[in-house]
């Protein structure tokens, strides 16, 4: 009989490619990855794994164990959500990963609900990167997460894992309010509203091209805030000549405000009120928001408990833009 926690390794190892990734990933030493992994093959009875340097490769039978793993840990999470649905009363952790925007506007009320809804509930909020979602979520340090996607970024399809959209933000280009307004008079493909503050809507085109020479602030590499602000302006015709990496929306509309750069922020990075040393010009993008869950754990009542929380709490302007992830 093959053991499901020898299953789980060989998943991640398809996912990340080398011994020593998944032994950091889920807290085993390299060693015992490797034991773990050779009692799997001897109880398949034939080779699940070809080394080629410091990478491991899969053969195709240990390929298609990972499909059947895939199928089994499902499985597995529908009867963990039965069982749970049959005890009755939500009660102990659920562990959630956020990003900090939402981490701040709209996670709170959510949890104010689960308390008076669900007091036996102990919701665990982590901020996570979208980017090491996946990952949390398959190796169990996760229940459930908030991600998101951006129209240039566009989310790659996770093996295992499962997201509903929740809602959509529109995307702005925060100037400097001494700069010049660009000219979007042509090859403007919006058709959004003005946005908050000062400032037109318009296609992110011109405006960015516009803004080509200027200094830029981005989020710090590997994140999809970066991505996408690299993405988009390559789009427009040029790379981003980047001066600043800030996570922080309000830092970063700090910096523009001082007079350091320009950035492309989400509407729930623009908060309080409108700063007069900053000018927002919305753009044709949006970025996206969806809850991520291993898949199987959809009906777990503490992941349809806190779901439903967060749909409650989603600002009206916000829910009124959803799109499917």
């Amino acid at each position: 009989m093959l053991d499901v926690r020898r299953l789980r390794l060989l998943r991640e190892l398809a996912r990340r490619g080398t011994i020593a990734a998944v032994a950091e990933a889920l807290a085993f030493s390299p060693s015992a990855v490797s034991q773990q992994l050779g009692v799997l093959e001897r109880e398949a009875g034939l080779p699940l794994l070809e080394r080629t340097g410091r990478r491991v490769r899969l053969t195709p039978a240990g390929q298609n164990l990972v499909l059947h793993a895939e199928a089994v840990l499902e499985r597995l999470e529908r009867a963990d959500a039965d069982l749970a649905a049959a005890r009755g009363g939500l009660s102990g952790a659920l562990r959630i990963g956020a990003f900090p925007t939402a981490t701040r506007a709209i996670v709170p009320a959510a949890l104010v609900a689960l308390a008076r809804l669900h007091p036996g509930l102990e919701p665990m909020v982590r901020e996570t990167d979208p980017a090491e979602v996946a990952h949390a979520l398959r190796a169990g340090d996760l229940d459930v997460a908030l991600v998101h996607t951006y129209d240039f970024v566009p989310a790659a399809r996770e093996p295992g894992l499962t997201t509903e959209p929740l809602y959509g933000e529109a995307m702005y280009l925060a100037v400097p309010a001494g700069d010049a307004p660009a000219d979007s008079d042509s090859d403007s493909d919006s058709d959004c509203g003005p946005g908050p503050g000062t400032g037109e809507s318009s296609g992110q085109g011109p405006v960015l091209r516009a803004h080509a020479d200027a200094p830029w602030i981005t989020a710090t590499p590997g994140t999809l805030c970066h991505t996408m602000t690299v993405r988009a302006c390559q789009a427009a015709g040029f790379t981003p000549r980047v001066r600043h990496r800030v996570d922080e929306f309000a830092t970063v509309l700090a910096l523009v405000a001082a007079g350091q750069g320009v950035a492309v922020v989400p509407q729930l990075g623009v908060t309080g009120p409108a700063d007069p040393a900053v000018r927002l010009t919305r753009l044709a993008m949006q970025r996206r928001t969806g809850l991520a869950f291993r898949s199987g754990a959809r009906t777990h009542p503490a992941v349809a408990a806190f779901g439903a929380a967060l749909r409650a709490a989603v600002p009206p302007d916000l829910a009124g833009s959803r799109a499917a992830q």
